[in-house]
């Protein structure tokens, strides 16, 4: 394991001594000690809650050894002092690591240095040193990822806290909220918001159902903040209608009749719609009429509902138990969004039945909310957030899209999310339209939906994948300006689901607007990342929120750093940046000859280059059902394999040195087609054999994550490095050429006229080792993301015009 921990407050000794009394690990009856080493004693009979008696401790002690040669009991029988040896090894193993294993007795310190632990340096501990290493150990991440006190917690040290009075709570240890709630005793309620929006047109506002968890003790007056994940999912989904209205896109590519489109001509402006009368309340209560069972939750959310945090769901319109259609991402979405945030900080009526006669008040909330959660639940956080309304703190947001066009278009092509080929707009809602699987509410909305996926069919346009007037109101980015909330944003580079465009536009965006903003970028797919063992991101996350929602100075802001990126080619290595490529200066810029990426400044003299598109029948049915087999065919550079005339390959040098590449590569050129239509992909790849890490973490144990005490539980995982591979595809982009230079504006091209083209590729964040060379592939169809018609298109591209350029920072230690 290496530790990579962001999320310690340095804190002096005496403010650590304050804390450490604060939690009960300093007593008045260790006044009475007059030994170090019996105090060491007390302190470690503390870290074992659950054991009640001597003889337990005893037992315990046994099994610790404190020396290669000595048991922790037989070295506290005749000890005269502590030192740092002695401290560690115990430490070590207090943190589930085992000795002959992960460290040796005879050297802790080593083992504490190359794991990447705090310690303290002094050889021999008076009681002050003593105490001061022990708060360290307490914030130290173990084993299995989580922080000694994290442990102690799952093991009942904080039950006794539980009967704390309202005006001690919540309790902060380090910066950080503790689990000092008692998750058995939440209480559940269902309430229904009355949004502004009547999107069912049946004459009355759409009402939305939520899920709330809050601790006890609102009860009794703590008024409490709230996490809050907004889920189209939450209430389930119908995979079956999802999958009926799944698109073919085995279909060919068409010449766009030509336009004169500027972005003004398909800007988006909100209708002036009128609303039905909202409900008046025949009376008001603060007690909820239902409840519910076990809610659809996120594990995150379930860490700090044993912390002090309220947590609320709502799956929004078009979903069971609510009003209204599915209408994935337009304005209609994002404020049936806001109007919960907006009834927690009672600014708008919810009430306790679907009648509407009965209100209630979010009387239990201080006024601050966070929005957590990944992909749909992330998009709606940023779409939230873009509105700037007021009580929003904060978002979480996880692989997130920022705008839908980007999600499944590019530059005028349909290109579908990985793995989701045929999906779109329609697909989505038709899956979250959970109405539709309550018989009775079908039998009513059902017709009302069937036309509104009609045209959601119609608008999303897959004949042109033009950017419309129906992509623009889905486009958060337009209102970044709006945004007050502090924002961490979380993406895979390994994302190609929501590609990575959609967080580095949003980043970009932001840096001109005065919030606080993070961003996390990790080398996997479409994952959550709250439980890997190596980053101690809850921990993060728990130093964030403690902050923003409850106003704790604890230097979150300054603590974490603005970018923080997972190296790709060592496991467990994270890296903390001032910014993306916002600050690059760097570069590398290559032309192209035969099959060569070559230095700018290199002369070239080269003819144009040919690759088809068209695959024989045979073949191309092989690759519509082995999608990795067409990837890997596609960057093989044997004259042999079945793609070589079907694509262009360049590759520069071996690399004279480790880069560092970040950013967004772009690539320029001309190129001509046989037919008054056509398209170009791009991938940039990474040439070197070497061991890679998986897309996905691994897992390391089963439920191994504790969340609170006799609570929830998560898998314990992280990042691997797999068999040694050759290559491996870091980034792609793709061109309609008939939208070479805007996406709403479908130019003429001419068959076999050369066109220049200019394409910013998805951005990246690389590490590039030594000897290792970068390869440009230019190809047409994709047969992951594009349609794929199989046509007989022909390809020229003028070399002597071909570019790349590739934004990179200098590594530094």
């Amino acid at each position: 394991m290496k530790n990579n921990q962001f999320a310690i407050v340095p804190t002096d000794s005496e403010a650590a001594i304050a804390e450490l009394t604060k939690i009960h690990f300093i007593t008045p009856d260790m006044d009475a000690l007059t030994t170090v080493p019996a105090v060491y004693q007390a302190l470690l009979a503390k870290s074992l809650p659950e054991v009640h008696t001597a003889s337990g401790l005893k037992h315990k002690f046994n099994n610790i050894m404190a020396t290669s040669q000595h048991t922790l009991t037989e070295w506290l029988t005749d000890a005269t002092i502590v030192n740092n040896q002695v401290f560690y090894n115990v430490g070590l193993q207090l943190l589930g690591f085992l000795p002959g294993q992960d460290f040796e007795l005879a050297d802790p310190l080593l083992a504490m240095r190359d794991i990447h632990l705090p310690m303290v340096g002094d050889s021999a501990f008076d009681r002050e040193a003593l105490y001061y290493a022990w708060y360290l150990l307490l914030n130290t991440r173990g084993n299995n990822g989580q922080t000694l006190i994290e442990a102690l917690t799952t093991r009942g040290y904080f039950v006794p806290f539980y009967q704390l009075p309202n005006e001690q709570k919540p309790l902060f240890f380090n910066g950080k909220a503790q689990a000092v709630f008692d998750t058995h005793t939440l209480m559940r309620d269902v309430v229904y918001v009355e949004a502004p929006l009547d999107t069912d047109h049946d004459g009355q506002r759409d009402l939305l159902k939520v899920e709330i968890l809050r601790p006890a003790e609102t009860a009794t007056g703590l008024k409490v903040p709230v996490l809050y994940t907004a889920s189209p999912y939450n209430q389930g989904i119908n995979d079956q209608a999802g999958d009926a209205q799944m698109h073919s896109v085995d279909v060919p590519l068409t010449a766009k009749e030509p336009d004169d489109n500027t972005y003004a001509d398909i800007e988006y402006h909100p209708a002036n719609v009128k609303l039905p009368a909202a409900r008046t309340a025949e009376a008001t209560t603060t007690t909820a009429e239902e409840t519910f069972s076990r809610e659809k939750s996120y594990t995150l959310n379930d860490y700090f509902l044993a912390r002090g945090f309220a947590v609320v769901y709502a799956a929004g319109i078009g979903s069971i138990d609510s009003d209204g259609l599915a209408p994935t991402g337009d304005v209609d979405e994002t404020t049936s969004t806001v109007a919960i945030i907006e009834w927690l900080t009672g600014k708008r009526q919810a009430f306790t039945n679907r009648d509407g006669d009965v209100a209630i008040k979010a009387w239990w909330c201080n006024g601050a909310v966070a929005m957590t959660g990944r992909s749909y639940l992330g998009t709606l956080a940023t779409a939230a957030a873009t509105t700037g309304v007021a009580g929003l703190k904060t978002i979480i947001s996880e692989a997130a899209i920022s705008s839908w066009y980007d999600y499944y278009r590019d530059n005028g092509l349909v290109v579908a999310p990985d793995t989701f080929q045929g999906e779109d707009t329609d697909v989505l809602a038709a899956e979250v339209f959970s109405r539709s699987l309550k018989a009775g509410d079908a039998h009513q909305i059902q017709p009302a939906f069937d036309q509104k996926l009609a045209e959601l069919t119609a608008d999303q346009d897959r004949a042109s994948g033009n950017y419309t007037r129906f992509w623009d109101e889905r486009n958060y980015l337009k209102n970044v300006d709006n945004i007050k909330a502090d924002i961490v944003m979380v993406h895979g580079l390994n994302d190609w689901n929501v590609k990575p465009r959609n967080v580095a536009n949003l980043w970009d965006k932001l840096q001109a607007v005065p919030v606080t903003k993070k961003l996390i970028l990790h080398q996997g797919q479409h994952i959550y990342i709250n439980n890997l063992q190596s980053l101690d991101f809850t921990d993060m996350m728990n130093l964030w929120l403690s902050h923003k929602l409850y106003d704790l100075d604890n230097h979150a802001d300054t603590l974490l750093p603005n970018v923080l990126v997972q190296d790709n080619t060592q496991a467990q290595t994270w890296h903390g940046y001032d910014n993306w490529w916002q600050d690059t200066t760097d570069a590398l810029d290559f032309k192209v000859q035969y099959k060569e990426l070559v230095p700018a400044d290199h002369t070239v003299d080269q003819r144009a280059a040919h690759f088809t598109d068209k695959l024989p029948d045979k073949l191309f049915d092989h690759y519509k059902n082995h999608l990795d087999a067409w990837q890997r065919d596609l960057l093989q550079e044997d004259k042999l394999n079945p793609l070589y005339d079907h694509r262009l390959l360049f590759k520069s040098w071996q690399a004279p040195e480790d880069q560092l590449l970040v950013g967004v590569p772009h690539v320029t050129g001309s190129v001509a087609v046989n037919q008054n239509f056509g398209m170009l992909s791009f991938m940039l790849i990474d040439y070197g054999a070497a061991r890679r890490l998986t897309v996905s973490p691994q897992m390391l144990a089963a439920k191994a994550l504790d969340l609170g005490y006799h609570w929830r539980e998560d898998d314990l995982k992280d990042f691997k490095l797999a068999g040694e591979t050759p290559f491996k595809m870091i980034t792609n982009g793709h061109l309609n050429l008939q939208n070479r230079h805007h996406p709403w504006h479908a130019e003429t091209i001419q068959p076999n006229a050369f066109y220049d083209f200019a394409v910013d590729l998805q951005p990246l964040f690389h590490h590039l080792l030594k000897g290792h060379q970068l390869g440009l592939v230019i190809y047409a169809t994709d047969m992951k993301m594009t349609i794929r018609g199989n046509q007989d298109l022909q390809y020229s591209l003028n070399l002597n015009d071909i570019r790349l350029h590739v934004p990179m920072k200098k590594i530094t230690d």
